[in-house]
Formats: C-alpha cells, structure tokens, sequence
C-alpha cells in the first residue's frame, strides 16, 4: 500500500470532520443573530428614547438626525438655506477624507513605534538593558495623552509632526514591553538546543527567540494600535482637519451633537475594522497559535 494511501482519511474520520465543520457553521450563524438582535434592540431603544422626547436632541440626537449628519459630512451641499454655493462634506473634506488623514497618522506613529520598540524589546529581554529601561517605559506608558500633548505642540508645532509623535508614544511602550515580556518567557532548553547544535547567538535570536515571541508580539501591536486609536481625539484637537478625532472636537464645540455621534460611530466601526485586520494578519503569520 502506497503512502499516498495511508495519508488519505477514512470514512468515519471524514464524518467527523464534516460534523465539526456543520457544528462550526451552525455556531456562527448563532452568534451573528445575537450580534444583528442586541444591534436591532439597542438601535430601536435609543429610537424610541428620542421619539418620545424624554432626553433633549441637544444631549442625544435621534438615529435619523445621526444618519442625516453622515450623509451630509459624505456629499456637497449649500453652504446655507438658499445659497447655491456648494461645499464638500465638512469643512471642505468628505467624512471618509477625514478619516483616512486618521488612518495614515495611527499608520505613521504605530509603524514607527513597531520599528523602534520591537527591536529595543528583544535587547531588553536578553540584556541588562530590560532592568534599566522597564521603569521608565511603565512610566511613559501611564502617561495619558493630554499629559504632553502640549509640549508636543511646542517642540514640533501643530502639525501632523506632533500628532505622529503622539500617537508613537502611545503605541512604543506596549509593544516593546510585550516583545520584553515575551522574549523573557522563552524556554531556555529551545535556546540551549539550537546553541549545541552550533547555532550561534544572534542566528538563535533570529531562528528559536522571534519565532517563539512573535504571537506576543502581535498581540501587542494589536493592543497598542488600539491605544493609540482611542488617543486620536487629543492627537487632533489642534489643527486636526482633516481628521476624524478632530471633526469630532470641532463639531461638539459647535454643538452639532448629531454629527459627534456620526464621527464617534464611524471612529467605533474603524477601530473594529483595524482589530479584525490585524487578527487576520495574526492568523496568517502565526498560525501555529494555540495549536502546540
């Protein structure tokens, strides 16, 4: 018998597999009606909440206000009632203009904190520079934003300069404490076993360290990319058009609550979206995870 044929599954094992696939299947379509229930339940509450006027439009504006806002912020319209100049959206972007400018500002501050703190965590986990540089990466990590957000205006101005620079401190200090954490918990019988087999140090930190660290790694990136989306609001309240955190500050100083609904929306589905990218990523890159 061939080994083709000893590597083929046998009926009852293909059964098996067709059932957890069905059983697989069955559970997410659960799970997205609960999903599309709970929205529907909560879409339909907060209608029937502004329908009947028990909270002032002024505090939470009705779905149909909330969707005339996007509309508006994603199309030309009169500059006032009976005017026939048009302007673009809002501010003279598109809603969608606003938040690309977001997405290429966390893109540049998270890429560069990838860049430095990767590298610096994997020295800090194998060298005496992670004893040294642990207090003050917490510290910074503690900070919040507005802390220094100031003082990045008066260093690099009100442009995108200290608006990167803020996102980049949100997300360093996640990801290399998490390239730290995660470098110290390697098993050090993988190290010692690629170093008999004639490995040296650095081909050990290429070969068993990153490979082992990695899932961790993601993982902080996904938790730092997070970070640095809830921080774009106080990234952009200065000169931040186009943007959508700072769309969102300059319509809730002009008391357009439907259209800071509209942004706090759109924000919420971006920052989705970017988590369920980088899981993907996660599955494509590491897909030994949860499996040894």
């Amino acid at each position: 018998m061939s080994s083709t044929t000893l590597a083929r599954p046998t009926a009852p094992e293909r059964a098996v597999a067709d059932q957890r696939r069905r059983a697989t299947r069955r559970l997410r379509a659960r799970r997205a009606a609960l999903h599309v229930a709970t929205f529907a339940l909560l879409l339909g509450t907060w209608w029937a909440v502004t329908r009947a006027g028990l909270v002032r439009p002024l505090f939470l504006p009705s779905p149909g206000a909330v969707w005339d806002a996007f509309v508006r912020a994603n199309s030309d319209h009169p500059v006032s009632a009976g005017s026939s100049r048009l302007v673009r959206g809002e501010q003279n972007y598109y809603l969608w203009e606003h938040l690309l400018a977001s997405l290429q500002r966390i893109a540049a501050g998270v890429g560069g904190g990838i860049a430095l703190g990767v590298p610096l965590g994997l020295v800090m986990g194998t060298t005496f520079l992670g004893t040294l540089l642990e207090p003050y990466l917490s510290f910074l990590r503690s900070l919040p934003p507005l802390a220094y957000i100031g003082l990045l205006i008066v260093w690099f101005g009100i442009g995108d300069t200290s608006k990167i620079w803020l996102l980049f401190l949100a997300a360093f200090p996640p990801i290399a404490m998490a390239t730290m954490a995660s470098v110290r918990g390697v098993r050090e019988d993988q190290v010692n076993a690629a170093l008999s087999l004639g490995a040296r140090r650095p081909q050990t930190l290429w070969a068993v360290v990153l490979p082992a660290t990695l899932p961790d790694v993601l993982t902080g990136i996904r938790v730092a990319t997070g970070f640095a989306w809830t921080t774009v609001v106080a990234a952009e309240i200065a000169n931040g058009i186009p943007g959508i955190g700072g769309l969102a500050y300059l319509a809730g100083e002009q008391l357009r609550s439907d259209l800071v609904v509209a942004c706090i929306v759109v924000i919420g589905l971006a920052a989705i979206a970017l988590d369920l990218g980088l899981r993907a990523l996660e599955r494509v890159l590491v897909p030994w995870r949860g499996k040894a």
